[in-house]
């Protein structure tokens, strides 16, 4: 599982770059500054939480555990529809999808909850 989590965060962490460069230069003539700034808070929020699942990844080669298995693929989850309904509303400009934005936001929250009680069971007070 280890593996499949660093591969995955590794990927996304390329992706992001990607986006992030796609947005600065491709984009920035295209979208207005408001759709910009959303496209760049998108990329954001995927950088920070890609390393966020590779802190997991890596976690999980010393001390498995199920908390982590399932933190990783909350804040994997959170990137696809947090940073991924951004990016769509981005292009799109279908603002509906802002709906599905703060359900990544509760991906985002529980996945770093459940890095917490992974911490707190193996390393007790």
């Amino acid at each position: 599982m280890s593996r499949i989590i660093i591969l995955l965060s590794a990927a996304l962490l390329a992706l992001a770059v990607g986006l992030g460069a796609f947005g600065a230069h491709a984009l920035k003539t295209h979208l207005s500054s408001e759709m910009l700034q959303t496209w760049e808070t998108g990329v954001k929020y995927h950088f920070y939480h890609a390393l966020g699942l590779l802190l997991v990844g890596v976690l999980s080669f010393f001390m498995p555990s199920v908390y982590l298995k399932w933190s990783a693929i909350l804040l994997f989850a959170g990137i696809v529809l947090f940073s991924g309904s951004l990016y769509v509303l981005s292009l799109s400009g279908i603002k509906i999808l802002g709906a599905i934005t703060p359900i990544g936001g509760l991906s985002f929250i529980g996945g770093w909850v459940l890095l917490f009680l992974a911490a707190w069971r193996k390393f007790p007070a």
